[in-house]
């Protein structure tokens, strides 16, 4: 598979809402960072486990707004909602041996990273 059908089948595997589907396309040692809270999730298990506790309204949708890749780079802007929840994520995916190793997501506003996902994240937040 290339870089780009990689992501697709991971946003394809997100939309189940069985979110340790969508990390079977990340590799073991996956990263994937939040700048605006300074977050970061190492680990396929910590990302389903995010995502599977993440507060909702109901199923999430994910639409792919559009995609652009360049050897194993991708990018995509995804509209995601629960039906009250209404957001936008931009996500640097970088793609080896079939599988996502990293991401680096923006979402649109900066925020305090939450209590309650402690226990899968680190906070990297930095200091200038």
């Amino acid at each position: 598979m290339t870089a780009k059908e990689v992501v697709l089948a991971f946003w394809k595997a997100m939309e189940s809402n069985d979110f340790y589907k969508g990390s079977k396309w990340l590799s073991e040692d996956f990263e994937c960072y939040w700048p605006q809270s300074s977050e970061l999730i190492i680990g396929r298990k910590n990302f389903a486990e995010i995502n599977t506790n993440y507060p909702a309204n109901g199923p999430w949708r994910f639409c792919v707004n559009s995609i652009v890749c360049e050897g194993n780079q991708v990018v995509t802007d995804v509209s995601i909602t629960d039906g009250e929840v209404i957001a936008r994520a931009i996500t640097f995916h970088t793609v080896e041996n079939g599988l996502i190793t990293r991401q680096t997501e923006f979402w649109p506003d900066n925020y305090d990273a939450p209590e309650w996902r402690q226990q899968w994240v680190k906070n990297v937040k930095q200091v200038l």
